[in-house]
């Protein structure tokens, strides 16, 4: 039986996520391979990273609406895939000059097409509402990255793709062991 493990991660909270250190070590551990970057930010991280971001004004290989990226890409398959948009509608319009990303749901059905059989993909946000089972992913981690005070936590989930669920090997989530880590 494979297990879902739970991380409890204290870190500061700031608007690019990946700018703080323990939130960028522990994305850059969990990555595998050709990672797509589709809402970079500032933050190079310390993998093969191909990065967008809407805003021109950040280091990016693209600079392109996430959706629209997802749906013209013919450069090869990913083994990662980051997703850190926006949470919400105000930080949308905020990070991104009055520019509203793309619809996440829309967005999560894309990314199966560039993502090789195996890979993982990574999400963050308020929410542990990821690419789900519907699409063919498992969840494997989720760490949840407390700020302090009255600050909300931010939640990243590491979900696997394609690992042949149920028919197969019997993999469900809701028969899978948990273990729980603390930093």
């Amino acid at each position: 039986m494979k297990k879902l493990v739970i991380e409890h991660v204290k870190a500061p909270l700031h608007r690019y996520t990946f700018s703080v250190r323990p939130v960028r070590e522990w994305v850059e551990k969990r990555c595998e391979g050709r990672v797509l970057n589709l809402f970079a930010g500032r933050t190079r991280l310390a993998v093969a990273e191909v990065r967008n971001d809407l805003d021109t004004g950040m280091p990016a290989d693209y600079h392109l609406d996430a959706l629209s990226l997802l749906r013209s890409w013919q450069d090869g398959l990913f083994q990662t895939v980051l997703l850190d948009p926006p949470y919400a509608y105000r930080k949308s319009m905020e990070l991104y000059k009055g520019i509203i990303c793309s619809p996440f749901r829309q967005l999560k059905d894309e990314v199966p097409k560039v993502l090789e059989p195996g890979g993982v993909v990574i999400t963050f946000g308020y929410h542990s509402v990821a690419m789900g089972k519907s699409r063919g992913f498992e969840p494997e981690r989720i760490a949840v990255f407390c700020h302090g005070g009255a600050i909300h936590d931010t939640i990243a989930t590491v979900e696997r793709y394609n690992l042949q669920r149920s028919v197969t090997n019997g993999v469900t989530f809701s028969n899978q062991e948990y273990e729980y880590l603390s930093s």
